[in-house]
C-alpha cells in the first residue's frame, strides 16, 4: 500500500486549504483513512480519521474548522481545513489502518501565518 498526499503549502489565518490524499494497492472494505500532524517540538496528533460508510473522528482541536471526507470507490481522504489558525502549522500525515496494519504519508507542510 502507498498513500500519496498533496495539497497544504501557506495559509493565511482565517483562510483555507485542503488536502487530498490516495490510497494504492490492496485496499480492503473496513479500513480507516484520515490524517494526523506533529508540530515541530511535539507528538504526533490525530486531526480527523473516517471509517468507510460511518461517521468520522475529529479532533476537539479542529472540530468545527476541519472536515474529512472519503471516496470509497476511488479510495482517497481529504481535509477541508477552514478558520485556520496559526497553531494548526504542522506536517499532516495521511493514515490509512486496515487488517491490523497502518501505513502512512510522506507527509505534506502546512503553515499558518500572515
Amino acid at each position: 500500500v502507498q498513500l500519496q498526499a498533496s495539497g497544504g503549502g501557506l495559509g493565511q489565518p482565517g483562510g483555507s486549504l485542503r488536502l487530498s490524499c490516495a490510497a494504492l494497492g490492496n485496499i480492503f472494505a473496513g479500513n480507516v483513512m484520515g490524517w494526523y500532524r506533529q508540530a515541530p517540538g511535539k507528538q504526533r496528533e490525530l486531526v480527523a480519521t473516517i471509517i468507510r460508510g460511518a461517521n468520522a473522528n475529529i479532533a476537539e482541536s479542529v472540530r468545527g474548522r476541519f472536515t474529512v471526507s472519503r471516496d470509497n470507490t476511488k479510495n482517497t481522504v481529504d481535509l477541508q481545513m477552514n478558520s485556520l489558525k496559526p497553531e494548526d502549522t504542522a506536517v499532516y500525515f495521511c493514515y490509512l489502518s486496515q487488517r491490523g496494519l497502518q501505513w502512512w504519508g510522506q507527509g505534506t507542510q502546512v503553515t499558518v501565518s500572515s
